[in-house]
């Protein structure tokens, strides 16, 4: 399986790379996306909700009225979740979201999103960027080159690059990062996934740990 490596004019370069079959074109397992997928979400959940109980709220302790010979249901005071402003039962707690998943399982839901994005044809490979200076407009022109402006991309990077980080920082629908850094959801929330060519080896290095 190989992709041709286009320039940032979008043309092809005449090189190729290969891509191993056992990452880019294995039958996607959909329960292990949703999976990872699942995980991700959850971490990003802050779990600082919280609803006062009876015994947290502040108000009178007397007792309504007398328990027996009213004809209607017993009272105690006034915080019973059967009032207004009373206290709620079972209600939401602080906790933490966060669950674990055993890295077999995050590998093969990466080769999944990968193995499907190749089938729909959305994973090209460019050259290595290089900018002198963090701007905008430059990384710009590269996605209109590749036909990718107002499309949701992927750019996946070798190595840490501040220039070509900063330069896509105000594009809303184009992140870029580290190959090192990308979870299912980073695939799955893309569109178009464009591999720089140093970074296609070592993420390939990377799933096979």
């Amino acid at each position: 399986m190989e992709l041709v490596v286009l320039n940032t004019s979008g043309k092809e370069t005449g090189r190729k790379v290969t891509l191993d079959e056992t990452v880019f074109g294995i039958e996607p397992n959909q329960h292990a996306v949703y999976l990872e997928v699942k995980q991700y979400l959850a971490a990003q959940r802050q779990g600082t909700h919280k609803a006062k109980e009876r015994s947290e709220i502040t108000a009178s302790t007397k007792k309504l009225k007398k328990q027996k010979g009213s004809g209607s249901a017993r009272y105690g005071d006034i915080k019973s979740p059967t009032f207004r402003g009373g206290g709620r039962v079972f209600g939401p707690k602080p906790r933490d979201y966060r669950f674990k998943l055993n890295k077999a399982l995050k590998r093969l839901a990466k080769k999944s999103v990968l193995s499907q994005k190749m089938r729909d044809n959305s994973i090209k490979v460019l050259e290595d960027l290089s900018f002198d200076a963090p701007k905008t407009k430059d990384f710009i022109n590269v996605l209109n080159a590749l036909e990718l402006n107002g499309k949701k991309s992927l750019f996946v990077l070798p190595e840490a690059n501040k220039n070509v980080y900063l330069s896509s920082r105000n594009l809303p629908k184009t992140k870029v990062m580290n190959f090192n850094e990308i979870s299912s959801y980073d695939l799955v929330n893309a569109g178009e996934i464009i591999f720089l060519e140093g970074a296609v080896e070592k993420f390939q290095e990377n799933l096979k740990k």
